[in-house]
C-alpha cells in the first residue's frame, strides 16, 4: 500500500499516473508526487530506480509514455517546444557534474544564462555575478578557471549559475557526489541558507541518506516504478511501509534500527 502526507500547500509540481519504459524495461509504472511552493522534496532510492528519469521529465528532456506533469499548472507533457521554453525559465539546474566550461572563467560561468536570457548592460552583469559569487563564500573568484578550484568550490559556482537568474524551482541531480562528508555537510548549509534567502521551491535527487533529511521537508521514496510514499522526514523514518523500512534501515544502518527498538519500549 502507498503511503502519502496528506499536507495542504500551494502545489507548484504535479505528477500524476506517469510511465516510462526504455526499449523492454519499465522505469516507472505510474508515478505520483506533489512538490509545494517554497519547500524541498528530496526523491530517493535505490540506484537504478529512476530518480534522474523522474527528473529530466520535470525538466521537460523526456516525454511520459502516459500521464500528466504539470508545474505551474501547465502539463508540459504536451507543450510545445515555445511553451517548454516558457516553463523553463523558472528554472535552475545543479548537474552532478557541475557541468562548467572549462575554457570560461568563473564569472563567465556564472554570467553565461545572463548575458543569453537578459538585457542586462555589462555592469548589471558584473554587479550580478559579484554578489551570487559573494553569496556563495566565493569573492575573488572570478578571474579563476574552474580547473584552479576544489571540486566542492566547484558546486558552489555551479550553484551560483543556477541561481543567476532567480529561478521559482531549482532542480538537484545527486548535488554531493564526489565530495567527503565535511564539503556536503557545507554544501547542505550552503542550499539551506541560499533557500531561505531567495525562497525558490527545491527537487533533489541523491543518494546521501540520512544527512539528506536535514535539509527536506518531504521525501519520496521510488521503488519498484512507482513512489512508495511521500513523507516527512519524521514519518517516512517511522513508516511501516515495508519497502521504505527496508530502505531506511538498510542507508541508516543499526544505529537507526537501535533507536526504533528503544522508542517502542517507550
Amino acid at each position: 500500500m502507498i503511503e502519502e502526507n496528506k499536507f495542504d500547500c500551494p502545489v507548484v509540481i504535479e505528477l500524476a499516473g506517469v510511465e516510462k519504459s526504455f526499449a523492454d524495461q519499465q522505469v516507472l509504472a505510474g508515478v505520483d508526487l506533489r512538490v509545494c511552493e517554497g519547500t524541498t522534496t528530496v526523491i530517493v532510492g535505490g540506484s537504478g530506480q529512476g530518480k534522474s528519469v523522474i527528473l529530466k521529465h520535470m525538466l521537460g528532456l523526456v516525454r511520459p509514455d502516459a500521464g500528466q506533469i504539470s508545474i505551474f499548472g501547465r502539463d508540459i507533457a504536451k507543450a510545445s517546444a515555445g511553451e517548454l521554453k516558457d516553463v523553463r525559465r523558472d528554472f535552475g539546474v545543479l548537474f552532478q557534474n557541475v557541468a562548467l566550461f572549462d575554457s570560461m572563467t568563473i564569472f563567465d560561468n556564472v554570467a553565461l544564462p545572463l548575458r543569453e536570457r537578459t538585457a542586462f548592460g555589462s555592469q548589471q552583469v558584473k554587479a550580478r555575478v559579484e554578489e551570487l559569487l559573494q553569496m556563495m563564500d566565493l569573492p575573488g573568484a572570478g578571474s579563476k578557471y574552474p580547473a584552479q578550484l576544489s571540486g566542492g568550490m566547484q558546486k558552489r559556482v555551479g550553484l551560483a549559475r543556477a541561481l543567476a537568474l532567480n529561478p521559482k524551482i531549482v532542480f538537484f541531480d545527486e548535488p554531493t557526489t564526489g565530495l567527503d562528508v565535511h564539503k556536503s555537510n557545507e554544501m547542505y548549509r550552503l542550499f539551506h541558507h541560499t533557500q531561505a534567502r531567495v525562497g525558490y521551491t527545491a527537487v533533489i535527487v541523491s543518494h546521501d541518506v540520512p544527512k539528506i533529511f536535514k535539509l527536506s521537508d518531504h521525501v519520496a521514496l521510488l521503488a519498484n516504478g512507482v513512489i512508495q510514499g511521500q513523507l516527512t522526514p519524521e514519518e517516512f523514518q517511522r513508516s511501516e511501509n515495508p519497502l521504505i523500512r527496508e530502505f531506511v534501515e538498510t542507508t541508516m544502518g543499526p544505529i537507526y534500527s537501535s533507536e526504533r527498538e528503544e522508542s517502542a519500549l517507550q
